[in-house]
């Protein structure tokens, strides 16, 4: 292309330059020219997207510890995230050695729990009877991992397990409602079973032995946590008491009594934390 100025074209001052006409790849339309924003504006505007983005991480953590169910923006990885912990999360994460229990006990004593035998992971038959396990079957069942443990007297024996199940956000909550509305977890023959392990504390923990229980089935991750408590010198229990009513203020039972209901309730909660705690942090994106 020749770019020799035309006859009687005004000379170019010196170091100006002639542009090249545009080629076939650039064909869309050029952005006109912004003009420069105020800069307090935009530090102000900075200022409320850090804000509002700080006030929503910090609702959907704080939802998912507390257990509130409300926080759908979470929902998604953590239940992808919950449906391998059973498998890739160490067992000491899922059920910790030890569990303190402040304030857990009658009167609001503190109890203390050590984990005296795990269960291999095992479908859901294993560790649940029939009418359970067929409750349960609209969310499914993936993998069931199980613990026992023993309060520091070795005087109390408690089972306490994690269900994974199959079931969406939606499904989990349809369950939820129904056994709050039809008082599932106080039904005796929705019990869960025990793990009665060989050579510890809780050798003579059978179905006989069940004195409280509790279940739980969460909504913000796919699991249902239960346990099972009894006594450890494994005198069979003919009226076990579901853990809510043996707790409740002026219970008299023999299972009320010895405090089971606070055994059952006290290491499903906290194991029901660490489950919380490990989700958290594999959910969570680093900085």
């Amino acid at each position: 292309m020749d770019l020799t100025p035309r006859p009687g074209a005004t000379p170019a001052p010196p170091g100006a330059y002639y542009a090249y006409a545009e080629t076939p790849a650039e064909t869309t339309t050029r952005l006109r020219p912004v003009k420069a924003g105020n800069p307090f504006r935009t530090a102000a505007a900075a200022v409320c997207a850090v804000l509002g983005l700080g006030l929503i991480g910090g609702a959907v953590t704080g939802s998912w510890l507390t257990g509130d169910s409300a926080a759908e923006p979470g929902y998604d990885s953590a239940y992808t995230v919950t449906r391998s912990v059973w498998h890739s999360a160490p067992v000491d994460a899922l059920f910790p050695p030890t569990l303190k229990g402040g304030g857990a006990g009658p009167g609001a004593t503190d109890r203390f729990w050590t984990r005296v035998a795990v269960a291999s992971d095992s479908g859901c038959a294993a560790g649940l009877d029939p009418l359970l396990l067929k409750t349960l079957g609209p969310v499914g069942c993936e993998r069931l991992v199980r613990a026992t443990y023993t309060d520091a007297t070795r005087s109390s024996v408690t089972t306490v397990g994690m269900v994974f199940t199959e079931g969406d956000a939606a499904a989990m909550g349809a369950l939820s409602t129904r056994f709050t509305s039809q008082n599932l977890a106080g039904r005796s023959d929705l019990m869960p079973r025990t793990y009665p392990a060989e050579n510890t504390v809780a050798a003579g923990f059978g179905d006989r032995q069940r004195a409280s229980w509790t279940v739980h089935v969460l909504t913000e991750v796919p699991v249902v946590v239960f346990a099972v408590s009894g006594f450890a010198d494994g005198r069979p229990v003919t009226e076990p008491q579901p853990a809510a009513e043996a707790m409740a203020a002026g219970a008299s039972t023999a299972v009320a009594q010895a405090g089971l209901g606070h055994e059952a309730k006290g290491v499903a909660d906290r194991v029901e934390r660490a489950l919380r705690r490990t989700v958290t942090d594999l959910t969570e994106k680093p900085e």
